[in-house]
């Protein structure tokens, strides 16, 4: 779609003219799959690894305590609290749609799903466990005997185990209203919502939130525009982003960009927590990535698009 068809179609719109139709062809944002196809045995064995305080090394935390899949998928809290009580470095992200993310974590340490969970189990801060540990824990329990049997040749095994929480994970894609519209359904959103997502692509929100995910496929540095970290003050290292993965000076306060899906539902925002709202969230975003300041009306109306990206898992217990 050209920028003189947008404009024009953005002033009609204004004008009050007549509602919104369906979206045009060609959008920056596709429609999330309605089911990524995984195996029941292993995905059921999945399901009950992520509720299991057994995964860490005293017994009393597991991978919901921090994605809570009643709220999100993610964590309230501005920080985690990990199996002995100390505090992430981090802001949990949402678990819901991760399979489509294009990296795990922030920095984006983790290439693939298995992996992520891999780096949590043992996370000295997380869960604090060693995998012959968990596998013999696991081992003790007759119900995962006999499921772990039925779904992998080798039974309990630290790659099996994360492949089955994996598994789960990737059963937790949630379409939303939103993809009904980009499907075609013109009565999936109001015209309010509908004038939302043009000034999305019009402040240029979409130049790092779009793709199936409406991001979570590239890293971004926080602070495009204006020093992020020198306003906000008190530096940590995780805010070094990219480079505690990579050491290279050009990934310092890069990070992966979060995928928009179900923000409504997951505050606080960004790695450090500091947006408690997502009105907030969407102002600082303007000034630091944008170099723009945004209207109190353009907030609202981002703010009513953002609100249609929620949807439901299939996957959830």
């Amino acid at each position: 779609m050209s920028v003189r068809i947008v404009t024009a179609t953005f002033a009609f719109l204004l004008a009050g003219s007549q509602p919104i139709m369906a979206a045009p062809l060609n959008e920056p944002i596709g429609p999330v799959p309605t089911t990524l196809s995984q195996d029941p045995l292993r995905v059921e064995v999945g399901r009950r690894l992520f509720q299991d305080v057994r995964l860490s090394a005293n017994n009393q935390v597991a991978c919901a305590s921090c994605h809570d899949l009643k709220n999100g998928g993610a964590d309230h809290r501005a920080r985690s609290l990990g199996f002995n009580g100390q505090l992430t470095e981090v802001n949990a992200p949402t678990v819901f749609n991760a399979a489509l993310n294009f990296k795990q974590f922030w920095n984006g340490r983790a290439d693939s799903l298995e992996s992520q969970v891999d780096y949590v189990v043992r996370s000295p801060v997380e869960l604090g466990s060693v995998w012959p540990d968990v596998i013999a824990k696991l081992s003790l329990d007759t119900r995962y005997q006999s499921s772990f049997a039925a779904a992998y040749k080798d039974g309990i095994t630290a790659a099996n185990i994360q492949n089955a929480i994996a598994s789960f994970e990737r059963t937790l894609i949630t379409p939303a209203r939103f993809d009904r519209y980009l499907r075609g359904d013109a009565t999936a959103l109001s015209d309010a919502e509908k004038i939302g997502y043009i000034k999305f692509k019009r402040y240029g929100c979409v130049a790092c939130h779009q793709g199936v995910n409406v991001g979570g496929n590239m890293f971004q540095k926080l602070g495009v525009m204006a020093d992020y970290f020198a306003q906000r003050g008190q530096p940590t290292e995780a805010d070094l982003g990219r480079y505690l993965v990579t050491h290279d000076e050009g990934d310092k306060y890069f990070f992966k960009v979060p995928s928009l899906r179900n923000v409504a539902l997951t505050a606080p925002y960004f790695h450090d927590a500091s947006a408690k709202t997502l009105e907030e969230a969407v102002d600082v975003m303007s000034k630091y990535q944008l170099g723009r300041a945004i209207s109190s009306e353009d907030r609202h109306a981002i703010v009513q698009f953002l609100n249609t990206l929620s949807g439901e898992a299939t996957g959830r217990p």
